[in-house]
């Protein structure tokens, strides 16, 4: 049976300000869901919530994962049973080398496989599947890196390690045509493979390269409208203000 996701009327924000108002929604591997919204409407901080990020709160709800609670686990718990975060702003590691960064936490969440040739090979093909050079991988983690490179650094750790299901915050930021291009091919390929992928973006424009199953969009920390890729084409001619005027 696939591994699915069900985020269940949740509430969450951080000290006693309330950003999430009720979020209901679910995602099963091998889907590609969709979260458009403004800037504020509380996208980043339902992908925090769903990792454990100590500095959010959830007042109520549930959010299951194959069935169990998520909420009652530890982030690195989350990590081990299968869901990952691409961050919108990754964060630099000087001193960690990315062969290194990869190798330790492929063992950290698959501690049950190999990791000597048969994981350095796979390591080579994504490479190459994300055209960057061998040389990446004697780089410290993001020092330096450009804004694309970043991002295609998260989308590399998630092709090797092969999540049940991701939440990729704002990927396509700081991406040109041709990342963009190359990015969303990888996310397209691991979605045909079973990994589930909740897309949260600000534009349309990754969406000419990623059809996904649903588009929802969130408004105020509620899902304003559900649909599918027509609303976001929608949302680009007529922006945000014509759901805020319906709700």
């Amino acid at each position: 049976m696939p591994i699915q996701l069900d985020i269940l009327d949740l509430h969450a924000g951080i000290e006693e300000k309330k950003i999430l108002r009720g979020i209901s929604l679910s995602v099963r591997q091998g889907e590609i869901h969709a979260l458009m919204g403004p800037n504020g409407s509380g996208k980043s901080t339902l992908a925090y919530v769903l990792l454990g990020h100590p500095g959010y709160r959830v007042f109520d709800g549930q959010v299951l994962l194959d069935g169990e609670d998520l909420l009652a686990m530890d982030t690195d718990e989350r990590a081990r049973r299968g869901l990952f975060l691409g961050f919108q702003y990754p964060t630099d590691l000087p001193g960690v080398k990315m062969r290194r960064f990869l190798r330790e936490s492929y063992r950290s969440i698959r501690p049950e496989e190999p990791d000597g040739e048969a994981f350095d090979a796979r390591v080579q093909e994504e490479l190459g599947n994300l055209d960057i050079d061998d040389t990446f991988l004697g780089r410290y983690v993001n020092q330096g890196f450009s804004g694309g490179e970043k991002k295609r650094a998260e989308v590399l750790q998630m092709a090797l390690f092969r999540p049940p299901l991701a939440v990729m915050d704002e990927t396509d930021s700081g991406l040109d045509i041709d990342s963009l291009q190359v990015v969303s091919d990888a996310m397209n390929r691991l979605a045909q493979e079973g990994t589930g992928i909740l897309l949260i973006t600000h534009y349309q424009r990754i969406l000419r390269y990623i059809v996904p199953q649903e588009v929802h969009v969130l408004i105020d920390g509620r899902i304003a409208r559900s649909g599918g890729k027509g609303l976001a084409a929608k949302l680009e001619k007529r922006g945000y203000d014509w759901l805020r005027e319906e709700a």
